[in-house]
């Protein structure tokens, strides 16, 4: 038997509080208000909030229900018409006995025990729970409150007959109905009763939607556009917007001007339609009149007359580039092509126009209305049909890789000088957005076209020359990948209908010539570098380095810093003092930012007067320009034990590189110092292993591998890696293992095997030019880079004597003082009495 109490009467009108609810409550009854006060006086602060049967004035025990909430008073605000309070409903209760107390209602009253299911886990159970779950989450978020409060305040309450009294203080349902689910104190069958309720209310929501939608669609659209159409033409001349309107004739008469395709076309009507209805105050007016400009100004029609003459275009080449003959030749290739395609399309379209005027003349004649021209004319056996006489030529994207400063993007813009078309180009380095090539969708603000189409915008034309400069140096960020959106562009299959996000509609992309410029392929995503064709730029030697200072650099210095030739004469002894002393590059920026300097420095000198005319010759550069900033490697003056002369590449060029190796009392173990990358580590450790391996062979003591090994590689602050170190450092391993000098004068590179096969490597041309810098003029090679031998000028082969390898062996022979190499096998110390043979399989070539 539960506790009785004796709490003063709270009645309701219209009200039902339940347990676990709070609710605010205005009393301002005579009755109401003693028994608040009464209630006050108590530490719990207890009432005994029961509603009304019938909303009357005076309330008896007879018009109040027996079951009702014991509920604790909080806030309480007193005013001159009553009080205001907020309810906590804590429990249900049931009044046993109602009486009159001094003015109010006094209850006895006992806690009602609910009714919990036998087993809380029966599935049927469970499933009614969750649904009316569900259920009321979904009419909290069609009632318009934010997801976030619904989950807040439903995840607040997990047994089953709190939450059903949570949602049915907050369902829309009458006192009566509220009073029956308080009553009901079977937790399941309230569940239920609410579940019932609820699922009405979501019907209820439901059905007010689609009555809504009905009545607006029956509101009469064309009456009502029509009303208000006049109502807009009366405040606009109220206004003086008569300017206005003739801005929006204007665009309009653009508009219907262009040739555009049938989706652009729906498109651009619609948006035009829109504009023309609402007023010029809107924010959407502007949004969408920018959108019709941007379509406007969009080349749909307008083409570059084309000329391709090869003749003309390899004189262009010539005129604004030095050298670069196999880039010049494959440019040239592609002109080619493209010429001829060209021709035979003209071809195709001059058939077709004959033999369509042949029909027209058949057709006023009279001699033949009924035969098809596809069976009346035969095309030429040698002309191609094409199937479409609007299809142009499409050629390959060309993709120009090389170090900075070689003249990829000088030779873009003389291609397309000589095919006479306009240039465009757009710089892609450090973009990280997908919209910087698609562009932003017309509901974000400030949105705007991608770069592709705001140069085609640039352009005014259809068939632009189009560089993408820096096609290496995109970036990925949660914003997408514009590599990826690159990839529509630059397929000739697909970007006949690239589709920009802020256009919404297809533009034509396949009449654009499209050349992209990298400095490091290994950085363009497959999938993109896939859709190019490579063209490389290999860096200048000092030799034509020298010829484009004087052809162009120079004279181009001479004229923005306003010397003259008869002012100041540069010496080649000077020339090539600066193009070795200060800059280290594969291409020639440094080396005309250099020239630009030393022209300002003798500018200064003539406008000051101290001068009227000056040579510098090779004494002078240092007094003009300082100290030099440039110490390249030189070769080494004499043999030494453990160093050897291997060759590497960077962006900036070709050049040698020391690799020393020393032995030390330890264990045995391999150190390796010099900031090496994995790659290079993991050559070291095959140089060691092959040692190790063919220690008898090379002359070399057991108790020498007892002893620890320290390899370092100089420059200890620049980062090395690759494979093509392997052969450099298997030489000064042995070197110093055998006590063997290794040659000063020979250089070398390839990668090595643990069975000691010499690998093809890359970059040769930039290494051998470095090592012909250093001043060495003997090379060995891996057999399989032979081929590579013809990038080198003539006059870099005619300096230089180059060994092909297969074999360590055969590299050993070379390097290694005291090795020589007779009738297939190698050979230590006196050639008359070897101490040793190591036999090798084949001999190395001149």
């Amino acid at each position: 038997m539960s506790e009785r109490l004796n709490l003063p009467v709270l009645p309701l009108r219209e009200v039902v509080l339940f347990p676990g609810v709070t609710a605010p409550i205005g009393a301002g009854r005579p009755a109401t208000l003693r028994a608040i006060e009464a209630a006050l006086a108590t530490p719990e602060r207890l009432v005994f909030a029961v509603s009304q049967r019938q909303n009357v004035e005076s309330v008896s025990s007879d018009v109040l229900y027996t079951i009702g909430t014991i509920a604790r008073i909080g806030q309480l605000q007193r005013g001159l018409s009553g009080m205001q309070l907020l309810l906590h409903g804590e429990r249900r209760g049931i009044a046993i006995h109602y009486s009159d107390r001094e003015g109010y209602l006094q209850a006895v009253v006992r806690e009602a025990e609910e009714m919990l299911p036998l087993n809380a886990e029966d599935p049927a159970f469970v499933a009614l729970h969750r649904e009316a779950r569900v259920r009321a989450a979904e009419l909290g978020q069609k009632s318009g409150l934010p997801d976030e409060v619904v989950q807040q305040v439903l995840a607040g309450v997990n047994e089953p007959g709190k939450f059903a009294d949570l949602v049915a203080g907050y369902i829309d349902i009458t006192p009566a109905q509220r009073q029956g689910l308080l009553e009901t104190l079977s937790v399941e069958e309230r569940l239920r009763k609410v579940l019932v309720h609820v699922q009405r209310q979501i019907g209820v929501l439901d059905a007010q939607e689609d009555i809504k939608s009905q009545v607006q669609e029956e509101l009469g659209e064309r009456q009502r556009e029509m009303f208000l159409r006049e109502q807009l033409k009366t405040i606009q001349r109220e206004l003086g917007e008569d300017d206005e309107r003739d801005d929006l004739r204007d665009l309009k008469e653009k508009l219907a001007a262009l040739d555009l395709p049938a989706e652009a076309r729906k498109e651009v009507d619609r948006e035009l339609n829109r504009l023309t209805r609402i007023g010029r105050e809107s924010m959407e007016s502007q949004v969408i009149r920018t959108f019709l400009e941007n379509i406007a100004e969009l080349p749909w029609n307008e083409r570059s007359k084309e000329h391709l003459d090869l003749a003309e275009a390899s004189r262009i080449l010539d005129e604004d580039h030095y050298a670069l003959g196999d880039v010049k030749d494959r440019v040239l290739e592609f002109l080619a092509v493209r010429q001829l395609r060209q021709k035979q399309e003209d071809a195709e379209t001059q058939r077709r126009e004959d033999a369509e005027a042949e029909r027209k003349e058949e057709v006023e004649a009279g001699e033949s209305t009924d035969v098809p021209v596809a069976t009346a004319t035969v095309p030429p056996s040698n002309v191609p049909t094409t199937g479409n006489p609007d299809e142009r030529a499409k050629g390959p994207i060309l993709l120009f890789v090389g170090p900075p400063g070689v003249g990829k993007t000088s030779v873009a813009k003389s291609i397309a000088r000589a095919m006479g078309r306009k240039y465009v180009r757009i710089s892609l380095g450090g973009a990280r957005d997908e919209a910087d090539i698609r562009g932003h969708r017309r509901t974000y603000v400030g949105a705007m076209p991608g770069r592709i189409i705001q140069g085609m915008k640039q352009a005014g034309t259809r068939n632009p020359v189009f560089l993408l400069d820096e096609v290496d140096k995109l970036g990925v960020s949660f914003q997408g990948d514009p590599a990826s959106a690159l990839l529509e562009v630059l397929d000739p299959a697909q970007n006949d209908t690239f589709v920009d996000h802020y256009l919404g509609v297809p533009f034509d992309l396949s009449e654009v010539l499209f050349i992209a410029t990298a400095n490091f392929i290994q950085n363009i995503p497959g999938p993109l570098l896939d859709r190019m064709e490579v063209v490389d730029f290999a860096g200048y030697t000092e030799r034509e380095k020298s010829e484009i200072a004087r052809k162009y650099l120079i004279p181009r210095q001479f004229r923005e810093n306003g010397v003259s030739p008869e002012q100041l004469e540069v010496t080649e002894d000077a020339l090539s003092e600066v193009i070795t002393a200060y800059t280290r590059e594969s291409g020639v920026r440094q080396l005309e930012r250099e020239l630009g300097k030393l022209a300002r420095k003798v500018a200064r000198k003539i406008a000051a007067g101290e001068v009227e005319r000056l040579t510098v010759d090779r004494d002078m550069v240092d007094d003009l320009l300082g100290r030099p900033r440039v110490h390249p490697e030189k070769a080494a003056r004499h043999d030494e034990i453990g160093v050897a002369t291997g060759m590497y590449y960077t962006p900036t060029g070709g050049d040698i590189m020391f690799v020393e190796a020393s032995t030390m009392r330890g264990k045995g173990e391999l150190m390796l110092t010099g900031q090496l990358g994995d790659v290079m580590k993991e050559s070291a450790r095959a140089a060691w292993t092959y040692a190790r391996s063919h220690a008898g062979g090379l002359q070399i003591q057991d108790e020498m591998f007892d002893r620890d090994i320290h390899i370092h590689v100089p420059a200890g602050a620049i980062p090395k890696d690759g494979p093509s170190a392997g052969v450099t450092m298997a030489s000064a391993v042995v070197s110093t293992l055998s006590g063997r000098p290794v040659r000063h004068d020979i250089a070398m590179t390839g990668e090595i095997t643990l069975r000691g096969r010499v690998l093809p490597i890359g970059g040769v041309k930039e290494k051998v030019l470095g090592a012909v810098r250093a001043g060495i003029s003997r090379i060995i090679l891996p057999k399989e880079n032979e081929p590579d031998l013809e990038d080198l000028p003539k006059e870099v082969r005619d300096k230089i004597e180059v060994y092909l390898v297969q074999e360590l062996g055969e590299v050993l022979a070379l390097t290694l003082r005291g090795a020589t190499f007779r009738e297939g096998r190698l050979l230590f110390g006196d050639e008359k009495n070897p101490r040793d043979v190591m036999p090798l399989s084949t001999g190395f070539r001149h």
